[in-house]
C-alpha cells in the first residue's frame, strides 16, 4: 500500500515551487499544470513504496540551497567520446546536414509530463513533474531506417544557475543504429537538475546509451530514461554515477516486439554524504525476449540504493530475464539498500535476481600482498577489477576507455574512509 501527502508542507517543496514560478514557466500551459501538480502532490517521502529508501522530501532538505552562483558553462567540456555531435537540449539544432540519416529538431514547448505511463506507484510521476515544472527544454532526434550513425550523440541540458533541465525524444528507425551519451555535468552549488529521455526502438534497431552523471557533491539530480523495444531490437545501456549529493536515476524499459533484448550495466561510486538511487522496471510484454541487468557499487560512504523490478506479462512465454546488484562496502560509513523484485504471470520463463554486499576478499588481498604489492595498491587493484568487469562488457572500445578513465580518476582520490580502511 502506498500513501501520498497531497500538500506542499516543507520549506524545500515551497522553494521548489517558487523556483518554478520564478522561471517564468507559468506562461506555458503544460508547464503551469506541472507546477500545480508539484504544488498539490509535493515530493515523495518514505511512505511511498517506490521512494521508501529515497525520501526525497527529507533528502533535498539537507542539500544547501543555491547561493546564486553562475552555472559553469558546458561549452568548454570535452565530449565524453571523441568526435561526438554535442546537442544542447532545447537549443536550435546544428549539424543535421553533416550526418546523413540523422534529423534533429528543437522541442516544441514543455514536455507533457503525462504522456508516458507512470511506472511507479504514485499519482504523478515525480521526475517528469519536476522536469516540466522547472522549465525543461527539449530536442527530438530521429535516426532514419537502416542508418548507421557512427558519430556519437552527446545530450546536454542547457546550463542554468538554478539547475539544468532537459528532455529528449528519440526514434531509432528500423534496423538503424546509434550511440548516445547523456551527460550530467557539474553545475552550481545547491542546484537541482533533471533529465527525461524517451526512446522508441523500431524493429531490428540498436542503441548504445551511456549515462554519465558527475554532479557536484552539493547538487541534486533526477534522471529518467524510458525505452520501448520493437521486435528484434537491442538496448545496450551503461550508467555511471560518480557524483551528486542526492541522485535518483530511473530506468524504465518495456518490450513490445518479440526478440527484443535489453542489456543494462552500471557502476555507482559513492563517498560520504552522497545518496544514489538506481530504480529500474523491465517489463516483458511479449514472448521470446531477454534482459540482463548488473550494477556494481563501490561505497566508501553515503547510501546506495538499488531497486530492480522484472515483470513478465501473461503470455510472454520464453522470457529470459536476470538482474543483480553487487556492492563493495569499503568502510563502516557507507550502507546499501536493495529491493530486487520479480512479478511473473507466465509459466515458461527463466528469471532470477540477486543482491550482495561485502568487503574486499581477504584471501585475494593477502595473495597480492604476499607478492610484494603494498596494501593500498592491492586494495585499489581489487576494486578496479570489481567494476571493470562490467565496463568491459560494452562492445565499444572508445566508451570502455572513457569510462575506465573516469573510474580510475575517482578511485585515485584518497577519501577519509579509504585512508581509515587502509590504515
Amino acid at each position: 500500500m502506498s500513501l501520498t501527502n497531497k500538500t506542499v508542507t516543507t520549506p524545500v517543496e515551497t522553494a521548489l515551487v517558487e523556483r518554478a514560478e520564478a522561471s517564468g514557466a507559468v506562461a506555458d500551459a503544460g508547464r503551469k499544470d506541472a507546477i500545480e501538480a508539484l504544488r498539490a502532490y509535493g515530493l515523495p517521502n518514505r511512505r511511498v513504496e517506490a521512494w521508501h529508501y529515497t525520501d526525497l522530501r527529507a533528502l533535498m532538505g539537507r542539500v544547501p540551497a543555491a547561493a546564486g552562483a553562475e552555472a559553469p558553462a558546458t561549452s568548454f567540456l570535452t565530449p565524453f567520446l571523441p568526435h561526438s555531435l554535442v546537442v544542447e537540449l532545447g537549443a536550435e539544432p546544428a549539424g543535421n546536414d553533416a550526418h546523413p540519416g540523422l534529423a534533429i529538431a528543437r522541442g516544441d514547448g514543455a514536455a507533457d509530463w503525462r504522456e508516458t505511463a507512470n511506472h511507479l506507484d504514485r499519482e504523478v510521476d515525480t521526475i517528469r513533474v519536476v522536469n516540466a515544472a522547472l522549465g525543461a527544454t527539449g530536442t527530438a532526434i530521429k535516426v532514419a531506417a537502416g542508418a548507421d550513425v557512427d558519430t556519437p550523440i552527446e545530450l546536454r541540458p542547457e546550463p542554468r544557475a538554478e539547475g539544468a533541465h532537459g528532455y529528449a525524444t528519440l526514434n531509432i528507425g528500423t534496423r538503424a543504429k546509434a550511440v548516445v551519451v547523456e551527460r550530467a555535468a557539474p553545475g552550481a552549488a545547491g542546484a537541482v537538475s533533471s533529465t527525461v529521455s524517451s526512446v522508441e526502438l523500431e524493429e531490428g534497431a540498436e542503441i548504445l546509451w551511456i549515462v554519465v552523471q558527475e554532479k557536484g557533491t552539493d547538487e541534486t539530480h533526477l534522471g529518467q530514461l524510458n525505452v520501448r523495444l520493437g521486435a528484434d531490437s537491442k538496448l545496450r545501456l551503461f550508467v555511471l554515477n560518480a557524483g551528486g549529493a542526492v541522485v535518483r536515476q530511473e530506468i524504465h524499459a518495456e518490450t513490445v516486439g518479440e526478440g527484443a533484448d535489453i542489456q543494462i550495466r552500471g557502476v555507482n561510486l559513492l563517498q560520504s554524504g552522497q545518496h544514489v538511487d538506481v530504480t529500474s522496471t523491465l517489463y516483458h510484454n511479449v514472448a521470446h525476449t531477454t534482459s540482463t541487468e548488473v550494477f556494481r557499487n563501490v561505497v566508501t560512504g553515503g547510501h546506495s540504493v538499488f531497486q530492480g523490478m522484472i515483470r513478465v506479462a501473461k503470455g510472454a512465454q520464453k522470457t529470459d530475464a536476470k538482474l543483480a546488484c553487487n556492492s563493495l562496502l569499503l568502510s563502516d560509513e557507507g550502507d546499501f539498500s536493495a529491493k530486487p523484485e520479480l512479478e511473473i504471470f507466465a509459466d515458461d520463463v527463466v528469471c532470477g535476481h540477486g543482491a550482495t554486499a561485502g568487503e574486499i576478499n581477504a584471501d585475494h588481498l593477502f595473495y597480492l600482498m604476499s607478492r610484494g604489492i603494498p596494501e593500498h595498491m592491492a586494495r585499489a587493484l581489487l576494486v578496479k577489477a570489481f567494476v571493470d568487469e562490467v565496463v568491459e562488457e560494452i562492445e565499444h572500445e572508445a566508451a570502455v576507455e572513457a569510462l575506465e578513465a573516469r573510474i580510475d580518476a575517482w578511485l585515485a582520490v584518497e577519501r577519509p574512509a579509504q585512508q581509515q580502511t587502509a590504515a
